[in-house]
């Protein structure tokens, strides 16, 4: 829910900012004009885009997943950058994956600068924290395998993707976790040149989300 927006006042110059005043006003979220100057120090951007919405942080858990029926859920082990989680999530609500999930390690899903990568995700695509014990109690409970990316796994075409599933991806520089690591059901490639080392983490996120899709 949208509580309300803050807006520099040179960025009603803007068409489509002064659009989304307008569509804002018409809706009845409260507005508040500041100077450029109060604009810039609250957003804290070197190049801020001259408006900022403040709204609730959305709440799922686990058994809010649940409800959604078939299941299909993204795991993130430890990855740490919040670049890359940020472009997951924007990927994985595209790709209507039913919630991603992170676990110990990873970066805060509600950090800045994953907030503005994921590019209004949180809002549409549900975010929750997990330790790996209620992780595997919920997936074992709802007969969910868990998969898990890794070079050295069985190649993504010899896999039969089934109607729910869950897949986790690791550390940018490490993979996954040892207790991951003991967890998944199998692990799964990306058959890539031998010249490349490896991919960006949220590069083959997508292309394992496509994949499954």
């Amino acid at each position: 829910m949208i509580l309300g927006l803050l807006y520099a006042s040179s960025a009603q110059t803007e068409p489509r900012i002064r659009v989304l005043i307008e569509r804002a006003a018409t809706a009845r979220v409260p507005l508040t004009e500041v100077s450029d100057a109060e604009f810039d120090s609250a957003a804290g951007t070197e190049a801020p885009q001259g408006v900022l919405a403040v709204a609730e942080t959305p709440v799922w858990t686990l058994e809010t997943v649940a409800a959604a029926g078939t299941l299909r859920l993204l795991v993130l082990d430890g990855v740490q950058d919040p670049g890359n989680v940020g472009t997951i999530l924007r990927t994985a609500a595209a790709f209507s994956v039913t919630a991603t999930i992170t676990l110990p390690g990873t970066v805060d899903l509600w950090n800045a600068k994953v907030v503005r990568s994921a590019m209004g995700s949180h809002f549409i695509h549900p975010t929750l924290h997990s330790t790996v014990a209620e992780l595997a109690a919920f997936l074992s409970a709802r007969a969910v395998p868990l998969w898990g990316a890794d070079a050295a796994g069985t190649p993504l075409s010899d896999i039969a993707v089934p109607p729910q599933w869950a897949v986790a991806v690791g550390n940018e520089g490490a993979g996954l976790s040892p207790a991951m690591t003991a967890l998944v059901a199998e692990t799964v490639a990306l058959p890539t040149s031998p010249a490349v080392e490896s991919l960006n983490v949220a590069v083959a996120t997508g292309i394992l989300l496509y994949a499954f899709r």
